[in-house]
């Protein structure tokens, strides 16, 4: 069968397209990859054209493969060169040739987001850093930095561009004299002159990011045009893939090679562009026919994968972006054109909406009708399932309760290496060979499956370690002596423990490859997961793989390939937030599973059918996030579309979702995600014509064939759990499980954060100050379950009330009368003796912090704030009960003023201008306790920001307390009916425990 026997009209006619440029509209599921391989084809046996005349540009390595696969088996011939590439191996390839020719090495070594991180971070001092240098974080902009340069990169703004459009700013608003202007020109210039570092470094260090690719690309075409014609005249005809994807630079590369004939094939879809987030443009493939006047177009409408009314949905719901589709764009011109697409497959497809009272029973919801249509038929797989999601960490509850109900799934992830479980083993044995006292991570190594320790030894371990203040390892060594620990026991200890002696000592002389490959195999890990069933062992054993890759390019990188270096580079790539990239099994590797994905991993794929979960106000679609550091309108060249472009992005993702469905597409919704208030189903469902159905209740009998194989488990962790609750607990647990359950239910001792350790130097400092003032003035600090005291008289009035009654003169006076008690140099030496050096980088880091903390203390010694009043309890615990459960806490400061009790809680981080919920709940449950013990009314809540000496007030209403009070209830009994278990096994790491092993 010929390529003409198989193709459509339309698809002919794109595929025999002779000269000009030429838009295809291929709609989802049209077989445009077809199209591309078979003009590319067309090209090269009836056009007669060399293959390396051909040049196609695409987005991902697997589809670059995939489409030189296919070109590959049609040719009847060899041939010396297939340019068929992603736009970055393209670019790298060009530089790796010319790039002597613009002063570029041509050894130079490619950096990820990762590799930037770390580039910053390793010379942060460079950088003069101030607006986005918080003292309480240093490193928390780098990041939006690093997303930020990408941005410029995207849009061809360069650093020498940047820097005049901060000077052109800095002179348009020299005659302002506001406060405001002048804080947005230091900014711009401390933006402009990073960008113009951080370019800098990179050439300083023979590195190139993705961005500089493109961009150097472009730059060698400017510079050396005889290069450039030789491209030109070489690739006589170019494609692109997935047009739609594009950002601003890339296609100006496309628009300068493809001249003076623009032979130029771009394929694409605008309805499913949704990659806005890494810099595609849209407008691209709105705005070709304008850059493009004599391009034809062809509209791919006939459908291969979906029933007629699955795509009518689809398209019915899409065209709530009009006017900013291309479609509306090129009806102007001919009237004739549409993206609607029919069919090729009879009968109609199956659409419904489950609805449920919560998240839970939406999860029993969706598995039921799984199993229900798994059941229906023998030709069905479970790889006919997909269950898609907004957010990776929606899918959590869907991956546990498939668990649960023994059904097979993978869950597609690109990131989380370095959370998966065999890694973490890895990673805490490496651990243990740069030091035995990593507590954390010899309890992991313990833990693994060859050494057969059962918990309850470990526990009789962690229990001697806790008791003697010891280190795991110090009660490992004394257990013979000081443990009832059985002799099977010992003797896998003795074992583990003679690994990593052995280890440890080879270390110093082996690389960390050759570290890792001789303990995995000599340990008996490798032979483990070979005993595994089918699945969990390729599994298992790709993870394993990847990392060793990642082992070996750091070594490729680094002279010191030492398992000590190898550490320290890996803390600082989860420092910066990388999870470490991962490549799934794809569906030929795995068995037969349902897949669970986001919406965006799922672009190109199809499936039977599709779940799209959680279709709930806020979470699909999602609130717009914008950029920590937004690139100015000035520098943007990409066109912006009219309309709401962040809800423009989420209708066309939502149009993705529904496109991958064959057969069926199902939407999920509950009431409840454990917020305070009942959930709205999304307004793309009430866009679609389904309105907020009666929630079905799924039956406890339903539930519990998903929940029953963990139940013991839970009753067991529901025990180990505190009696009492913290403000701290709550917080973790909301923030991160993984990290409440090895902090709270394990108690496994874990790695300390310099930032604590700078905020409690200074509130031990303040609260040392303050006590000597007490004693030295006479002030007695009362208890909170004190007797009321009597109110004294005017005359007998003492000092800590003097600032609460006195005029602003005696409040001078009692200012002074404090630094006339204790002396700021007395002050300075509480700060030595109180600093913690624990958890620094380096040791610069340790001075720089010390030296800011000794700034901070003479601004708050030297501050007004100082007269105001003085203490009358200080770090005053409290246990608060709240609903059955008890609440405990210390509060830093309370203050009596002739209003009434002023609470005040100490920030050494950057001050905030407004407070929300989360930001006011610390303060908030100070007030609940306080109130009812105190012999006086709360008048005032604060936070007292000490890096800028400015305070922040508030006080709770009624409302917002029994609000809070709600939720701490129900986020305690969220705790005490947790599956841990089943969270951990599927749940990867987040910023919270990502220094967890």
């Amino acid at each position: 069968m010929t390529y003409k026997d198989k193709l459509n009209p339309e698809q002919k006619r794109a595929v025999q397209h002779a000269e000009g440029p030429l838009l295809i509209v291929a709609g989802a599921g049209t077989g445009k990859t077809t199209v591309i391989t078979e003009r590319i084809n067309w090209l090269i046996t009836e056009k007669h054209l060399k293959p390396e005349e051909v040049l196609a540009l695409t987005f991902t390595e697997k589809a670059a493969a995939e489409m030189e696969e296919r070109v590959d088996k049609a040719l009847p011939y060899g041939y010396v060169d297939l340019w068929v590439s992603t736009f970055h191996s393209f670019a790298q390839r060009l530089l790796e040739a010319h790039g002597l020719e613009i002063g570029l090495t041509t050894d130079f070594k490619l950096v990820d987001q990762t590799g930037q991180w770390l580039l910053i971070r390793n010379n942060l001092e460079k950088f003069d850093l101030d607006y986005y240098k918080p003292l309480g974080n240093p490193t928390k902009f780098i990041q939006a930095l690093v997303r930020h340069f990408s941005r410029c990169k995207d849009e061809l703004v360069g650093p020498r561009d940047y820097l005049k459009y901060a000077e052109k700013f800095r002179l348009d608003n020299d005659l302002r004299k506001d406060e405001e202007a002048a804080m947005e020109v230091r900014r711009l210039e401390e933006i402009a002159n990073a960008y113009d570092v951080y370019q800098q470094l990179l050439l300083d260090n023979n590195l190139l990011d993705f961005g500089d690719l493109i961009n150097y690309c472009l730059d060698l075409f400017n510079k050396r045009p005889q290069i450039l014609k030789q491209y030109q005249k070489q690739f006589k005809y170019i494609l692109v893939d997935e047009f739609q994807d594009t950002n601003y630079a890339q296609y100006q590369l496309i628009r300068l090679l493809a001249e003076p004939k623009n032979n130029v094939t771009v394929v694409g879809d605008d309805d499913q562009s949704i990659y806005k987030f890494r810099g595609a443009s849209v407008s691209n493939i709105l705005e070709f026919k304008k850059d493009y006047p004599k391009a034809k177009e062809v509209f791919l409408n006939t459908n291969y994968r979906s029933r007629q009314n699955i795509l009518d949905l689809s398209y019915n719901f899409i065209q709530l972006n009009n006017p900013d589709r291309l479609e509306v764009k090129l009806k102007v011109a001919n009237k004739k054109l549409s993206k609607k697409l029919k069919s090729d497959r009879p009968g109609q497809g199956v659409i419904e909406h489950l609805h449920a009272p919560t998240l839970e029973e939406e999860m029993a919801s969706v598995i039921n009708k799984i199993q229900e249509l798994f059941q229906s038929s023998d030709k069905i797989t479970w790889n006919d399932f997909a269950v898609l999601v907004r957010a990776n960490d929606q899918a959590n509850v869907f991956v546990q309760g498939l668990e649960r109900a023994n059904i097979p799934y993978q869950f597609v992830a690109s990131r989380g290496l370095f959370a998966k479980p065999v890694i973490l083993n890895l990673i805490a044995f490496l651990k243990l060979l740069d030091d035995y006292h990593e507590s954390d991570a010899l309890y992991r190594y313990l833990t693994l499956p060859m050494f057969r320790l059962e918990p309850l030894e470990l526990a009789k371990l962690t229990y001697l370690a806790r008791r003697k203040a010891w280190s795991l390892w110090e009660a490992v060594l004394q257990a013979p002596v000081l443990t009832n620990v059985d002799m099977a026991a010992q003797k896998s200890l003795n074992t583990a423990i003679s690994y990593v002696q052995k280890y440890a000592s080879l270390s110093k002389e082996q690389k960390t490859s050759r570290i890792v490959f001789d303990f995995l195999n000599e340990s008996g890990y490798l032979k483990y997961i070979d005993s595994l069933e089918e699945l969990d062992k390729r599994q298992e054993f790709s993870y394993v793989g990847q990392f060793y890759k990642r082992i070996k390019s750091f070594e490729e990188l680094n002279e010191d390939r030492s398992v000590k270096n190898f550490l320290k580079n890996l803390g600082l790539e989860l420092e910066s937030g990388e999870q470490g990239s991962l490549t799934p099994l794809s569906e030929e590797e795995g068995p037969d599973m349902v897949k669970v994905m986001t919406v965006h991993a799922a672009k190109g794929l199809e499936f039977k059918y599709v779940f799209i979960v959680n279709l709930v106000d806020r979470r699909f679609p999602t609130s717009e996030r914008h950029e920590a550091i937004e690139l100015p309108d000035a520098l943007v060249k990409e066109i912006v579309p009219e309309g709401d472009v962040h809800l423009q992005e989420e209708r066309r993702l939502f149009y993705v979702a529904m496109t991958r469905a064959k057969e069926g597409v199902y939407f999920s919704s509950a009431e409840d995600y454990g917020g305070a208030r009942k959930k709205k189903i999304s307004v793309f469902l009430n866009n679609m014509g389904f309105s907020q159905p009666a929630v079905k209740t799924i039956s406890t009998t339903e539930l519990e064939k998903i929940k029953r194989s963990y139940v013991k488990t839970r009753q067991i962790i529901k025990d180990l759990l505190p009696k009492k609750f913290s403000y701290t607990q709550i917080t973790d647990f909301q923030n991160c499980p993984r990290l409440y359950y090895y902090r709270y239910i394990l108690r496994i001792p874990l790695p300390g954060n310099h930032y604590f350790s700078f905020g409690s130097s200074i509130h031990l400092t303040l609260q040392r100050f303050y006590e000597e003032y007490k004693r030295r003035s006479g002030s007695k600090q009362g208890g909170l379950f004190d007797a009321p005291a009597k109110s004294p008289g005017p005359s007998t009035l003492p000092l800590n009330k003097l600032g609460a009654s006195l005029g602003a003169d005696q409040q001078n006076s009692h200012s002074a009368a404090i630094r006339d008690v204790v002396k700021l140099e007395e002050l300075m030496n509480f700060y030595e003796q109180a600093w913690i050096d624990d958890w620094y980088q380096n040791k610069k880091q340790k001075e720089d912090y010390f030296k800011s903390g000794q700034e901070i203390l003479k601004r708050f010694y030297e501050s007004p704030h100082l007269l105001e009043s003085t203490p009358s309890f200080l770090e005053k615990g409290f246990n608060l009960k709240v609903g059955e459960y008890t609440l405990t806490g210390k509060i830093d400061r309370i203050d009596e003023t002739k209003a009434g009790y002023k609470i005040i809680d100490y920030k050494t981080g950057r001050a905030k201008e407004k407070l929300d919920a989360d930001s006011k709940a610390q303060l908030l449950i100070y007030q609940m306790a306080a109130r009812s013990v105190l012999p006086s009314i709360v008048t005032a809540l604060a936070y007292y920001y000490l890096e800028n000496d400015s305070q922040l007030s508030f006080l709770g209403t009624d409302k917002e307390i029994q609000n809070l009070q709600a939720k701490i209830i129900k986020t305690i009994e969220a705790i005490r009916d947790f599956d841990f278990e089943g969270f951990l096994k599927t749940h990867g790491k987040c910023d919270h425990c990502r220094g967890i092993i």
